[in-house]
């Protein structure tokens, strides 16, 4: 019987106790609190910070990378396997409009130049010490893009995925916090201020032929970009077909939930205390802000330069939406130039670039793949 209670005794959490352990569990209420209490991407930031909760309770069985088995490690595999990012991206498509973008091919162009700090923060991170894939990785976090960087981080740094979601995730949440100040430091109140005409009406033929000329292109100029673009355009096209109601429902509610569920759960369960309570930690987060920072900074400059050669100017405001926190970013445009002038109207002509940036992110992931993936 004594033997009995001691075996039961040594099988329990307070047994196991463990200070790394410990932390963990204060970062992952801290991040349900934000959640919760301050609504900072609830949909995500909830699953991500309950799987990390459950993989670092003492004594927790949900996820052992070593041994390959757990509940929550069986859904990271999934991730392993790149199913669940590209699952996300057709969910996203069947939401995404691109008419201001076929409105206004300009915004394309934005939308590319706002990967700026994926590739300004992969060269940081390089010498700073990470590998190439790291490197890669983590420069990814300034698409502002999670499921992208969710992607590319389990086929190219698979031990860096906790610090880097949440960094992707926790930016994303604090897109009206960072951009505008930035956008402010590199525009002129004159800038903020200015109009753009309304833009042109799109017809259904050509909302139908984007998503199918876009994959075209995109495969041959970066394969590796296919899973997530294409994907992407496989949900849009079930929207604008007009044909396919019932799946264009299914990607963009029932599926999308379900593997929302799956990813965050499962990407915080990868935020073991051991993995994550780490220098490299601190490191990854300071470089997510570069990265994002620069990625601001690329769109509102591009659009600053195409205005020394456009008749009609282009608000550089716009610019800050290349990031692909759709419809985030493109509201933090609008928000921005209403304090300079309450009767101007950007939302539209942001969701362009918004996106494009979305295209742009999966483009970039689709490049650091090709040079990297082992």
């Amino acid at each position: 019987m004594i033997d009995a209670i001691v075996r039961f005794a040594q099988s329990t959490g307070i047994a196991m106790f463990d200070w790394r352990n410990l932390i963990m569990i204060i970062v992952a209420c801290v991040l349900l609190y934000l959640a919760i209490a301050k609504g900072f991407e609830p949909l995500l930031l909830i699953p991500i910070a309950m799987g990390m909760l459950l993989s670092n309770l003492f004594g927790s069985a949900v996820f052992n990378e070593e041994e390959g088995t757990g509940l929550l490690y069986y859904f990271y595999k999934l991730n392993r396997w790149g199913i669940l990012p590209p699952l996300i991206f057709m969910g996203i498509g069947a939401m995404t409009d691109f008419g201001p973008l076929i409105a206004n091919p300009k915004s394309l162009l934005l939308g590319a130049s706002a990967q700026l700090g994926i590739f300004v923060t992969f060269i940081g991170a390089i010498l700073l010490g990470f590998t190439a894939q790291e490197a890669g990785s983590i420069g990814i976090i300034g698409g502002a893009d999670g499921p992208t960087a969710i992607l590319v981080t389990t086929l190219l740094a698979p031990h860096r995925l906790g610090p880097v979601a949440i960094a992707a995730y926790s930016y994303m949440a604090l897109v009206p916090v960072i951009q505008p100040p930035i956008m402010r430091l590199l525009t002129t109140k004159q800038e903020r201020a200015i109009k753009m005409k309304q833009l042109r009406p799109v017809s259904k033929k050509e909302k139908i032929l984007f998503p199918i000329v876009c994959t075209i292109i995109v495969s041959i100029i970066v394969p590796d970009a296919i899973p997530l673009v294409g994907m992407l355009m496989l949900g849009n096209l079930f929207k604008e077909s007009g044909l396919t109601a019932r799946l264009s429902e299914t990607a963009s509610n029932s599926l999308c939930n379900i593997v929302t569920i799956l990813l965050g759960l499962s990407v915080g369960a990868s935020a073991v205390a051991d993995k994550f309570l780490r220098l490299e930690t601190l490191l990854i987060i300071v470089l997510g802000v570069v990265a994002f920072s620069f990625g601001t900074a690329g769109g509102v400059l591009l659009a600053k330069f195409m205005n020394l050669f456009l008749k009609e100017k282009i608000n550089p405001l716009i610019g800050s939406a290349g990031v692909s926190a759709v419809p985030m970013a493109a509201r933090v445009s609008q928000k921005v130039g209403q304090k300079e002038d309450p009767s101007n109207f950007l939302l539209m002509h942001a969701m362009g670039p918004n996106v494009a940036g979305v295209i742009g992110s999966a483009v970039a992931a689709g490049v650091l793949l090709s040079l990297f993936a082992k």
